[in-house]
């Protein structure tokens, strides 16, 4: 059922077997398995999640290459509504341990200024990250490339880069190291700083010893049309050619409100076992909030876990369903 402020007092007095945190792919994974399994299941989407951004999917089996991940998405919402699950675009900001549930605090629309209280017992995490993007004056010049030829994962778009004149966009000095990598698919890099920090001499001369140029100026503007870049113009006037660029300036993880419950991290990704369990044990994460690769074949086989994980333990623990007409004793007369 598609919920909203319209309709959300028909489930505040319920208590969802599990309440999915994220509808973007690993958070539409689970739902949908956790609704296939008859459980109660609610997905609280805030929008504008990460794989919006995706134009194409091309590395993800079974559909066309040109699929956007905004078609996915909406196509995923609907298959889960329609197997049962509840689907709120909503905000969640606190989620509290009352011991055989979870108090999950939403808030909902604009007006929502107190925030709507719902229940569950199991929550899976699936809200994900977002990339940091260059900032700058007009944001809609990043917004025009940022997805078709600005990349913000190697893993996902090298191919897409083979043998042409990037761009690494690299938002700390560590970040440069992302240059040795990147040149597996190109060695036509040109490595950016956008004027927020200083290089170390040392890694200026690893930078010449591989022949990739240094560019320390901020980014003024993405030059292109329609969608394609050709180059990168930087505040002194610059003009570096590309035709394609790597974005690596970290993430913001949205997981905010996990942070009053303890749970296990390692950097900023949560520990979990090998069924997406975190370590409390009602508490599953899924996709780029946890360790491993950040794909969407990942989290959709996340969901999956997370959610058959959550079935089998109510499974156990509910009473087996018997034919009962057939019971010694109990047929009709």
């Amino acid at each position: 059922m598609k919920l909203s402020s319209k309709n959300l007092e028909t489930r505040l007095d319920t208590v969802y077997d599990a309440i999915v945190v994220g509808g973007g792919m690993g958070g539409l994974s689970a739902a949908i398995y956790l609704a296939r399994y008859g459980l109660k299941c609610l997905i609280v989407e805030k929008g504008k999640g990460r794989s919006m951004w995706m134009q194409d999917t091309r590395n993800y089996l079974g559909i066309d290459p040109t699929t956007p991940g905004r078609d996915i998405i909406k196509h995923g919402t609907n298959q889960a509504i329609e197997w049962g699950a509840d689907h709120l675009r909503g905000f969640v900001e606190e989620v509290t341990d009352e011991g055989d549930t979870f108090a999950v605090k939403v808030k909902v629309g604009r007006k929502d200024e107190v925030g709507t209280v719902l229940r569950t017992k199991y929550l899976v995490a699936a809200s994900g990250i977002i990339d940091v993007l260059p900032q700058l004056e007009d944001m809609q010049n990043v917004f025009d490339y940022a997805g078709y030829t600005l990349h913000v994962c190697m893993i996902c778009d090298g191919f897409d880069m083979w043998d042409q004149k990037a761009v690494l966009v690299a938002g700390s000095p560590g970040q440069i190291n992302a240059a040795f990598v990147l040149n597996w698919f190109t060695p036509y890099i040109s490595v950016l700083t956008h004027g927020l920090y200083e290089v170390s001499d040392e890694m200026k001369q690893k930078l010449a010893d591989h022949g990739y140029p240094l560019y320390e100026q901020p980014i003024a503007k993405f030059h292109g049309e329609k969608h394609k870049m050709s180059g990168v113009e930087l505040a002194d006037g610059t003009m570096v050619e590309a035709t394609t660029g790597l974005v690596g300036m970290g993430s913001i993880y949205h997981n905010d409100y996990l942070k009053g419950i303890k749970l296990e991290y390692e950097g900023k990704n949560l520990v979990t076992n090998n069924m997406c369990q975190t370590s409390h044990e009602r508490i599953f994460a899924l996709g780029d909030l946890k360790q491993g690769l950040n794909q969407v074949s990942i989290a959709v086989a996340d969901g999956t876990l997370a959610a058959t994980q959550i079935w089998r333990t109510i499974r156990r623990a509910a009473p087996p369903r018997k034919w009962e007409e057939n019971l010694v004793g109990t047929a009709p007369q």
